[in-house]
C-alpha cells in the first residue's frame, strides 16, 4: 500500500520501459504514485502517462529550474488546465537558489502565482526548495491558508516543524539512505510522523544501493527501510503511516477491496 509521493514517471528516461517500471513498482508494493510536472509543454504527456494505470495521479505546475522554458502566459494556461484536469496538486513549483544565474525575482513571481492558485482552488502544493527553505516559508505565510509538501527536504528539524505548523509536510527520499547524510538522519528521527511523506523523485536521487543509476518507484521500500531503522519502528508501520499522510494531503482515493488502486478520487 506504499505511496510514492513524488515521481517523474513521465520523464523521457522511462520511455523505453515505462510499463515495466510501473509493473515493478506494483510488485514492490508501491501501489500509488504522485507524478508532478515541470513545464507547461510536459502537461499533456504527463496527463497521458497517468492514464496508463490506476494509481498514477497527476500534478501540474511550473518548476523553478526550468525558467527558460516558461512564459507568463503559462500561468493563465495553468489555471485553465487545473480547472479541466482534476489534478491532486499544483506543482512542482518553488524556489531554487542553488544554481548561479537563476533569476530569483522571476522565480518568486511564478511561485507566488501558483501559491495563489492553490489557495483559490483549495489544492495542495508540491514545493521544490533548494537553499530556499526560509524564503519558501515566507511565501507560504503570505498566501496562507495553504497545505502541501516540501519535497526532497534538506532543511533542519526546526524548519520541518515550522512547515508543519503552516500546513506542510516534508518528503524524504534517496538522500536519507546515504551514510554521510547526518542532517537528514536527524530530521528523519526527530520530526513528527504525521509530517512525513516518502518519495523516490525517480528517475533522479537514487538511493545508496544504486548510486549513479536511474532511480525508479520500485526502490521506495529501501527508503522506507532506512527511515524505519532511523526511527526505531517496523517498516510496515512506517509505510502505512506515510501512505495515510499522502492520502490525507492529496485526497487520494481508497484502495479497492482487492488492494488494487482505484481510479476514483475520494
Amino acid at each position: 500500500m506504499l505511496v510514492d509521493s513524488h515521481c517523474h514517471l513521465d520523464a523521457s528516461r522511462f520511455d523505453g520501459d515505462r510499463d515495466a517500471v510501473i509493473a515493478r513498482a506494483r510488485a514492490a508494493g508501491v501501489l500509488r504514485q504522485v507524478v508532478p510536472a515541470v513545464t507547461a509543454a510536459s502537461w499533456p504527456g504527463l496527463r497521458d502517462t497517468c492514464r496508463l494505470s490506476p494509481g498514477l495521479y497527476p500534478a501540474f505546475g511550473l518548476h523553478p529550474m526550468f525558467m527558460d522554458a516558461h512564459d507568463p502566459g503559462d500561468l493563465d494556461r495553468l489555471a485553465e488546465w487545473l480547472e479541466a484536469e482534476d489534478p491532486v496538486a499544483i506543482g512542482e513549483c518553488g524556489l531554487d537558489f542553488h544554481v548561479d544565474g537563476f533569476d530569483a525575482r522571476a522565480q518568486g513571481r511564478y511561485f507566488e502565482q501558483q501559491l495563489r492558485l492553490a489557495r483559490d482552488l483549495g489544492l495542495p502544493v508540491i514545493v521544490h526548495a533548494r537553499k530556499a527553505v526560509d524564503e519558501v516559508m515566507a511565501a507560504i505565510r503570505r498566501f496562507s491558508p495553504l497545505r502541501g509538501v516540501v519535497h526532497s527536504f534538506s532543511g533542519s528539524v526546526d524548519q520541518a516543524r515550522r512547515l508543519f505548523d503552516l500546513g506542510f509536510l516534508v518528503g524524504l527520499g534517496g538522500p536519507v539512505t546515504h551514510e554521510r547524510a547526518k542532517r537528514l538522519h536527524r530530521v528523519a528521527r526527530e520530526i513528527e510522523l504525521d509530517s512525513l511523506l516518502v518519495e523516490t523523485d525517480a528517475p533522479d536521487q537514487p538511493d545508496a544501493g544504486i548510486k549513479g543509476q536511474r532511480n525508479e518507484p520500485a526502490r521506495l521500500p529501501r527508503i522506507i527501510d532506512a527511515l524505519a531503522e532511523l526511527r526505531g519502528m517496523a517498516p510496515e508501520a512506517l509505510g502505512r503511516a506515510t501512505a495515510r499522510n499522502a492520502e490525507r494531503l492529496f485526497d487520494l482515493p481508497p484502495l479497492e477491496p482487492s488492494g488494487s488502486p482505484s481510479s476514483r478520487r475520494a
